[in-house]
């Protein structure tokens, strides 16, 4: 299993908007550290939390800083684009990397955005899938491409740089409760990328969207795979629960109030607002974890059995926690989680395991190699006195 975080990112407003950005690419710096597998970035417009306008752009500057860390937009939102354009963008990011990008797409995640361009909220999918369509054959490459919709057009359109890996880097689709996501990437043969699969809407559909998938995979002839299905939900994690618990303090309740009054995706609890009913009301439905790294392997164990298997977990970036404690977290997570479901530990632990239950043999033979060492030492030193 892959890991990595999703990295919207969330950052309450009446701070140093600077200093959050700066915070960002510190992060994505210290999973790169750590061993973490990816990192998806969003493309926000408006409300003031979700301060990245354009992943590409950090994308970039995220990549000189980073070795191995592969990069997504997380996601790119296809109705504010021309095909043309975002393709191209992303054929050049590919190349910059060397092969370390990917392409989240999604239909865009806050009204305010769509409202700000004139776009119809209702309208917003089925632009998604048509630029989808679009983009794809561009990136294709094997013809040109003649694309005619209500909002944009191609004529005899082509990409003038091939991408960098081949046929083209990762695609993945967007999926909250609606089947739109799903649908469109069993069409087009795409990746899922599940955002809200910890919450009571998204956990229940893990198993329906994946069925969706199947069928119109089936339907459209492409292939998909569970291995490239990724989901994503927030955990903290501390040595105790208790500690957890007091560090999210800091910026749950911030965090939980945009939620509730901007946001569309259903991630807050009702009825709650101190921090420690915050805490109790989400571990408690499983919406995140909130605990220690053994809660964060039991979780990621529930979403394996409720979906059927998947191929990446993301961390939801958030602020919960100060910087430190949120690092901290982070290493938690890849110090003791993530060798459970990659294997990485497996042959230290046999090796030690079989170490200690042969010590005695070991022991003895050290033991008697000491004496022996000894015993001529002192033969070899009483034959000099004696000559």
């Amino acid at each position: 299993m892959r890991f990595g975080v999703f990295l919207a990112p969330f950052h309450p407003v009446g701070q140093n908007p600077t200093l959050a950005l700066q915070r960002d690419l510190d992060l994505i710096v210290h999973l790169d550290r750590l061993g973490f597998d990816e990192a998806w970035i969003g493309e926000h417009h408006s409300a003031g939390y979700e301060l990245i306008a354009s992943p590409e752009v950090f994308i970039a500057t995220a990549a000189e800083r980073t070795r191995r860390l592969r990069l997504g937009t997380g996601v790119s939102s296809l109705p504010y684009h021309h095909p043309l354009i975002l393709a191209d963008r992303m054929v050049l990011l590919d190349h910059l990397t060397r092969g370390r990008v990917m392409f989240g797409v999604g239909p865009g995640a806050l009204p305010s955005d769509a409202y700000m361009m004139g776009i119809e909220v209702a309208r917003q999918r089925d632009m998604m899938e048509e630029a989808l369509e679009a983009i794809l054959l561009l990136l294709r490459g094997e013809e040109p491409v003649t694309y005619e919709s209500d909002w944009f057009r191609l004529v005899n359109a082509r990409l003038q740089l091939r991408p960098y890996q081949r046929p083209h880097f990762e695609v993945a689709v967007a999926a909250q409760v609606s089947p739109a996501g799903p649908r469109a990437a069993g069409r087009f043969g795409c990746s899922l990328l599940s955002l809200g699969a910890t919450s009571l809407g998204g956990f229940d559909a893990l198993g329906y969207h994946w069925g969706i998938m199947r069928e119109r995979s089936a339907e459209y002839g492409t292939t998909v795979r569970r291995d490239d299905w990724r989901l994503v939900g927030p955990m903290h994690l501390a040595e105790t629960r208790e500690r957890a618990a007091a560090e999210v303090a800091f910026g749950l309740p911030q965090w939980v109030d945009y939620f509730r009054r901007v946001a569309a995706l259903p991630l807050a609890p009702d009825g709650v607002d101190d921090p420690d009913g915050l805490v109790e009301a989400m571990n408690g439905t499983g919406l995140a974890v909130i605990g220690t790294p053994d809660d964060a392997v039991a979780q990621i164990r529930r979403l394996q059995e409720r979906s059927g298997g998947f191929g990446a977990y993301l961390l939801m970036g958030h602020e919960w926690a100060d910087t430190a404690a949120t690092h901290r977290s982070y290493e938690l997570f890849a110090r003791y989680v993530a060798p459970v479901f990659q294997g990485s530990a497996v042959t230290t632990e046999a090796s030690r395991d079989w170490a200690a239950a042969n010590r005695g043999e070991f022991i003895g033979a050290a033991g008697a190699a000491i004496t022996s060492a000894m015993q001529r030492h002192q033969e070899e030193h009483q034959e000099e006195r004696q000559g």
